[in-house]
């Protein structure tokens, strides 16, 4: 029913905003949050299998996170309030490695992030509180799960956050270095 505006490349190309097309008039808005053949048209040929939908309150930073042996694509939207998302590629042997990128996401600009397999993923809620849904590509594996430290000097993201507020797992993770080659993803291209 309703296209798409734009897939948009990024500075890292596996990494794709989309920007959808919002129908508005005076009873609110309506928009296709997704379908497989336009995404699959685009570039994003991915099976989806599960959804999830997190809360988190002003200056909540969650990551960096990804998954190894069942590696996750992700599509990472805002339904209420604003974050500031990012990716990076941690995968060994791309010319990427260490790079991110970063934008905001809203539930005004009802943009959307894909953040393929090989990248780590993490966002800090800018408004009061912030509702983020986002489909994966594989299952949640609890066994399977690392992270690179939010503040690594060596990926020096610019969160927008002077003090933001982490789990104790987020605190304890290392700095991308400081990671084991094994458990990083390798660039296959």
């Amino acid at each position: 029913m309703a296209d798409t505006i734009g897939f948009i490349k990024t500075d890292l190309p596996e990494v794709i905003i989309i920007e959808p097309r919002v129908f508005r008039d005076a009873r609110g808005f309506f928009l296709e949050i997704f379908n497989s053949n336009v995404y699959f048209d685009n570039a994003i040929k991915v099976n989806f299998v599960q959804d999830n939908h997190s809360r988190s309150s002003k200056d909540i930073l969650r990551g960096l996170h990804y998954q190894l042996n069942h590696a996750q694509d992700k599509l990472i939207q805002v339904i209420r309030g604003k974050i500031f998302d990012v990716a990076v590629d941690i995968r060994v042997g791309s010319p990427n490695f260490g790079k991110w990128v970063g934008l905001e996401l809203s539930e005004y600009n009802h943009r959307q992030l894909f953040v393929p397999k090989g990248f780590a993923h993490g966002f800090c809620v800018l408004s009061s509180s912030a509702d983020v849904i986002y489909k994966c590509s594989d299952y949640y594996a609890p066994n399977d799960e690392f992270g690179i430290l939010w503040s690594c000097p060596e990926i020096s993201i610019d969160w927008p956050s002077a003090a933001p507020v982490l789990s104790k797992k987020d605190k304890l993770y290392t700095k991308l270095s400081g990671v084991k080659k094994e458990h990083l993803p390798v660039y296959a291209r």
